[in-house]
């Protein structure tokens, strides 16, 4: 009887040992993952050199949209510079306003010119540049935040001196409808110089992590079309002004679009619209300094000559023994 107990619990023994050898054996035979080693900081900056060139060229065209936004915001502001004179939105030439068909139309418009009428006007962001055709510009009014040009009030103020007109109803809706979108473009022009400007500095922190990348990416994108939108107001208002006043038929008015207001403008939306798409990209695209440490691309395979990036030795680290994943 005692024998018998004595032999059962030798053999549960000897199970329980053969059992945790087993286990032993087992996880001895279990290949442990790899561990993961830091990249250093030459490793991430070759990694990330595309991205750090883009993020780069991002900010250049930036400068580039905001030195020709300077332009814009300068063109026609002072009498002085023979250069910013010649930057200007649209130009009216009214030297000769009353037509040749009129009879004695060389002595009419000789009176508008004493009367103090100039021969023509420039309109820019900040104002209106006036002149004559012989003496080239004479004068600019002052600089003044969200201006609009009224070409019925510019006329009272020098020609008729004190005169007050009752406008047809026509006429003020149409001035009212400058006033506001002149308001908006210019709001928009400088809003939209303001912040490329400022994005200039931050669109290389995109390089960090596809966030931040994100973030400078929302604000580019708002300065591009802010730029853009500007522009389009211009070139749609200016040039339906062109055609406005060289359709009337009593009057003999010259109108020309500034060539040069108009390409440093859309330079500037070009510019800002490819930085954004740039900024765009980086969202999906090229290896980030987070992705890196955090195995998640390898960026660069330059980066790792002679060695596994973060990336590949997770990979690795998911294998089993013959390269299958567990």
């Amino acid at each position: 009887m005692f024998g018998r107990s004595r032999k059962n619990k030798e053999d549960a023994a000897a199970t329980r040992g053969s059992v945790e050898t087993e286990r032993t054996s087992s996880a001895e035979g279990k290949t442990s993952p790899p561990a993961v080693h830091e990249p250093t900081k030459a490793q991430i900056k070759r990694a990330t050199r595309i991205r750090r060139v883009f993020a780069f060229i991002t900010s250049f065209l930036l400068l580039v949209s905001v030195v020709f936004l300077i332009l814009v915001e300068l063109g026609n502001t002072s009498k002085k510079s023979s250069i910013l004179n010649k930057i200007y939105f649209i130009k009216l030439n009214l030297a000769n306003i009353i037509p040749e068909s009129v009879p004695d139309a060389f002595i009419v418009n000789s009176i508008a010119r004493t009367l103090g009428l100039h021969d023509f006007y420039q309109v820019g962001l900040w104002g209106f540049c006036e002149g004559y055709n012989d003496e080239g510009v004479t004068d600019c009014s002052k600089n003044k935040t969200l201006y609009w040009f009224n070409p019925v009030q510019i006329i009272l103020s020098e020609l008729l001196a004190g005169a007050t007109i009752s406008l047809p109803s026509e006429v003020s809706d149409i001035l009212n409808l400058i006033r506001l979108v002149s308001n908006w473009m210019f709001g928009l022009f400088l809003s939209g110089a303001c912040l490329a400007f400022v994005m200039i500095f931050v669109a290389p922190l995109s390089i960090i992590s596809r966030w931040i990348a994100l973030a400078t990416s929302i604000l580019t994108f708002a300065a591009a079309l802010f730029i853009t939108v500007a522009s389009v107001i211009a070139t749609v208002m200016f040039i339906i002004m062109r055609n406005a006043f060289t359709s009337v038929a009593d009057l003999n008015i010259q109108a020309e679009i500034g060539i040069r207001m108009f390409v440093f403008m859309w330079i500037a939306a070009g510019a800002a619209i490819l930085a954004a798409l740039i900024q765009i990209g980086e969202c999906c695209c090229c290896a980030s300094r987070r992705d890196i440490k955090t195995g998640r691309k390898r960026g660069s395979k330059k980066a790792w000559v002679g060695g596994m990036s973060p990336a590949d030795e997770k990979k690795a680290a998911k294998r089993g023994v013959f390269g299958k994943k567990k």
